[in-house]
């Protein structure tokens, strides 16, 4: 009878704990969470201070495994344990030396082996799912939900919008999006009320949702507007998330099934194609730790620009002597199609061609030289069968004779059969890194993929830049080695994009979305400028939609350790100021501060390294006069040196104009955006 009514007692301790609503607050008060299980299923709430609505209504969480049993479902709570947190982080090779890391957490053990840790920081929230099951585990889905609010009760909001970046694949049809888990993670963004997000097809991250609208769109002044932009962080061994809309306001997470069955073949036989799925997301350790379900959020577009959520929740570097990395730029040959001229060679994959490049990054301060697709022989998927032109132990020794870097492209099949054999091989010759190409999916295979590339990288000291890739989830923190991705609607859009394709307004949203999660090689630098009405495709003399000045801009306003040069050096050295501005911008930063913008219209961005600030400004197809106040970078005297459109940029993008002037007197300095514009300046 006492051991009845003790094991009575002892469930209803955990029936009172599970009803119970648990609270947590960020550490400037601004933001809570709200967290309950008393529905019989585990959900969170996010409310701001600046608005009496929630922000997210109550959103459902959960882990479902094979033995049909779901972490969070029915949850009794065994242990609950907060703490505080405010530190600083080191972060080398990042767009500030060091990083502010406050923070509430709470963590809530439950009975079935798993906690659930929420933090709320200044500038969002994140949860994560842990567990501690002594077997290996298989995860047949993962609910995540997010149930976005109206933002207000008054009736003339319609509330909610959001900029989605499609998969670029075709709907699903009855449900089977099997074709959309494979994508290159490359789309502009619709622009549209969330209610009307299509159900047909997924969105990849980062996305962002945008509240405090009228029926029509435009912007109710009663209210501020909150944005939140959702990704995630600390992904290892797990399937990326997408986001499909379901109802209203609401979307859940989806995640590619585990391949079952696959076999190489789509780009130049340099990819896996999947065949057959499991029916399961994942199988994986019993005893980890989950990624990190993150939502950036503020009130403040500009704050987007610089959040570092996700290089905070990111485990730290397992690479103990990081010495050896050195970020920096990169003459490109792809983009321009080796097209450089008065020469008296033919002009190509071939030494004499490659020796010029390193010829050029020599005489420029360069730091590297990349080898894209061509130097080893097409459709191989062998990076041993280098091409006759190329003599590559040559070149790596030349370029290295010349304080040059040689970096390889390779495609991702070719690189996973035989990784280790290549980078030993690789590394040996002198080569320094690799630009690892076409994963085009994020299944666990392909997240397991990267974390192998980065360590086996990492042991041969090789630094990695990864294209068709997802977006960055915090693994240039745990392997500091790499340096970029793309994950980007980069600037090779511009070889075969139509003039409907609006680049312009793309790249001043991207700082706010896609940035977030960290770098990306979106490759500017084109000399070849198109103001409006003036762009057209070219694949072999392809350029920008903008100004000159806005691709000189483009090196401060996003983030890249390892950034391109993305045109050819003939047409550099006929552009010697702009080359030597190119040239001397770093590429990591001690200091970051996005001084101004709005998403989709502008953004002004200030980065320091040592004693010397880089200031760089781009506009959408507006003209636009911006004042940067220098003396809140406590700047009051000094010279400033700027690029800026010039009298004619709206009509030839070209045409700029280089000005020396000392620091005003009142520390403002006023500056003219053409359309499609920017200025690029440099205050010491």
């Amino acid at each position: 009878m006492k051991k009845h009514l003790l094991l009575m007692l002892f469930c209803g301790l955990f029936i009172a704990l599970s009803a119970q609503t648990e609270t947590l607050t960020s550490p400037d008060g601004k933001l809570t969470v709200k967290i309950d299980g008393s529905s019989g299923q585990l959900q969170y709430s996010v409310y701001t201070t600046d608005n009496p609505a929630p922000f997210l209504e109550p959103s459902v969480i959960g882990l479902e495994l094979d033995d049909c049993s779901v972490l969070g479902r029915n949850p009794k709570v065994v242990k609950k344990e907060r703490k505080s947190v405010n530190q600083e982080v080191i972060a080398p090779f990042y767009r500030k030396s060091k990083i502010k890391d406050q923070y509430n957490e709470l963590k809530i053990s439950f009975k079935g082996n798993y906690q659930v840790i929420f933090r709320v920081y200044n500038s969002g929230v994140a949860y994560r799912f842990v567990t501690t099951f002594k077997d290996s585990i298989i995860v047949r889905h993962e609910t995540a939900e997010f149930n976005f609010s109206e933002g207000s009760s008054m009736g003339d909001l319609n509330g909610t919008k959001a900029l989605i970046p499609y998969v670029n694949r075709k709907p699903a049809i009855d449900g089977d999006f099997s074709e959309q888990y494979c994508t290159s993670f490359e789309n502009t963004y619709v622009d549209t009320f969330l209610r009307d997000m299509a159900g047909d097809r997924l969105a990849f991250l980062p996305m962002l949702v945008s509240q405090n609208y009228h029926a029509d769109g435009a912007y109710f002044s009663g209210l501020k507007i909150r944005f939140a932009v959702i990704t995630e962080a600390d992904l290892h061994d797990y399937p990326g998330m997408y986001l499909k809309h379901t109802e209203g306001n609401s979307m859940i997470g989806y995640f590619a099934p585990l391949p079952k069955k696959w076999e190489q073949g789509g780009h130049n036989n340099l990819q896996y194609v999947v065949k057959e799925r499991h029916d399961y997301i994942a199988k994986t350790a019993g005893t980890r730790t989950f990624p990190w379900r993150v939502i950036a959020i503020t009130t403040e577009d500009k704050d987007l620009a610089d959040n570092d959520l996700v290089y905070l929740l990111a485990e730290p570097s397992k690479v103990a002597d990081i010495s050896w990395i050195k970020p920096g730029k990169v003459a490109w040959d792809w983009w321009n199609n080796w097209n450089i001229w008065g020469v008296d060679f033919k002009a190509g994959i071939n030494n004499e061609t490659y020796k010029y490049y390193i010829d050029f990054a020599a005489d420029k301060g360069i730091e590297y030289v990349i080898l894209d697709e061509g130097w080893a022989v097409n459709k191989q998927a062998d990076l041993f069968q280098v091409v006759p032109e190329i003599n590559l132990p040559m070149l790596v020794k030349y370029a290295e004779s010349k304080g040059v870097g040689i970096v390889l492209w390779a495609g991702y099949a070719a690189m996973d059969k035989e990784m280790e054999r290549v980078c030993k091989h690789y590394s040996e010759m002198g080569v320094k890194g690799f630009k690892v190409d076409f994963m085009d999916r994020d299944d666990q295979i392909v997240v397991n993929f990267y974390e192998r590339m980065a360590a086996m990288a990492a042991k041969y000291h090789l630094f990695i830049d990864f294209h068709g890739a997802y977006k960055p989830t915090g693994l240039s923190r745990t392997y500091p080695n790499v340096l970029n991705y793309e994950g980007v609607f980069g600037l090779e859009q511009c070889k075969w994009a139509d003039s409907k394709t609006d680049m312009v307004k793309y790249e001043v949203t991207i700082p706010f979305i896609r940035m977030l999660a960290g770098p990306m090689d979106f490759t500017q630098g084109a000399m070849r400028n198109g103001a409006y009405w003036c762009y057209f495709p070219s694949w072999n003399e392809p350029m920008s939609q903008g100004t000159r000045c806005r691709q000189l801009a483009e090196y401060m306003v996003f983030d890249a350790p390892f950034a391109m040069l993305c045109d050819a050096p003939t047409a550099y050295m006929q552009e010697p100021e702009c080359t030597e501005f190119i040239a001397k911008v770093p590429t990591v930063w001690d200091e970051t501060r996005i001084l101004d913008g709005r998403v989709g219209e502008f953004i002004v961005s200030a980065k320091r390294k040592g004693d010397t600030w880089y200031i760089g400004a781009i506009t959408d197809w507006n003209a636009r006069t911006v004042e940067i106040d220098l003396k809140a970078l406590g700047i009051t005297s000094g010279t400033v040196t700027m690029f800026v459109d010039g009298p004619n940029a709206h009509r030839k993008g070209v045409d700029y104009q280089k000005k020396t002037v000392a620091v005003p007197a009142d520390g403002k300095l006023k500056v003219e955006l053409a359309p499609g514009g920017g200025a690029a300046i440099t205050v010491q």
